[in-house]
């Protein structure tokens, strides 16, 4: 049985992922804050939509905070008691904030922007992948991350938020190297508008009517479901992955062409 940790798992690509995986026969422990932010003026996913994902079959819940380190390598010693060791990990945990020039931007609010969005990837790397590489050769570890299209897109009032996605790919870039023929691979997916709390809050920032309005932005002119990302997740979970590493996949309804 393959084994796999998600964060930002009680709602939007995070609990798609951990639901796909569980369908596919992970033990999965999901993790997730789930608690709201003060600097943030949008819910955060809740614990009672933790609970919700965690009572699938294979699914654990694990309350921890991104940007805590210690909270993400606890949650990396509990994949490993509770299962005998760690095969994926996902990093989906993820906010959103601006709506107006970067100099005008409330300094909280960018922290919080650039800390989970960023370096909460970072830290849950530093936490996981020791654990990837604790498995025994041959491994097939794999490390991912969800950047965005606004990595390679300047998105006017997201400054801080196109900054730490273009961080992600970066970084997965060079785990990819720095993994070399370790057997771990390091890949993230790019998605565009997704239906998820992240582009209701965008619309909101950009005052428009609803999240549907991006449709129309990306050439397959609808909002793509968290399910389809998650999909292509799993599949950089899975073995036939094994060529790919350092990759950014655009999952993006054609929104980079």
């Amino acid at each position: 049985m393959r084994t796999a940790l998600v964060t930002g798992a009680a709602r939007g690509i995070g609990a798609a992922t951990v639901l796909r995986l569980a369908r596919e026969g992970y033990a999965v422990l999901a993790v997730d804050v789930a608690a709201d932010d003060p600097a943030l003026p949008y819910a955060m996913g809740s614990h009672a939509e933790l609970t919700a994902v965690a009572a699938q079959p294979g699914v654990e819940a694990f309350v921890a905070d991104v940007r805590d380190f210690d909270a993400l390598a606890a949650a990396v010693a509990e994949a490993e008691r509770r299962w005998g060791g760690l095969d994926v990990a996902v990093a989906a945990a993820g906010v959103i904030a601006g709506g107006v020039p970067l100099w005008e931007v409330p300094p909280e609010q960018e922290r919080a922007v650039l800390e989970i969005d960023l370096y909460g990837v970072v830290n849950l790397a530093r936490a996981a992948v020791p654990a990837l590489l604790r498995r025994p050769e041959p491994r097939s570890g794999r490390f991912l991350a969800v950047a965005s299209a606004a990595a390679t897109r300047g998105l006017p009032m997201l400054a801080a938020y196109c900054a730490a996605k273009a961080g992600v790919a970066g970084l997965i870039r060079a785990l990819g190297a720095e993994l070399g023929d370790s057997g771990v691979t390091a890949n993230a997916v790019s998605p565009g508008s997704t239906g998820t709390p992240i582009l209701a809050e965008s619309a909101r920032l950009y005052d428009l009517p609803e999240a549907a309005a991006f449709a129309g932005q990306q050439p397959v002119r609808r909002l793509l479901d968290p399910a389809e990302v998650a999909a292509v997740l799993a599949f950089l979970a899975g073995p036939d992955s094994g060529a790919m590493t350092g990759a950014v996949v655009p999952v993006d309804g054609g929104l980079a062409l």
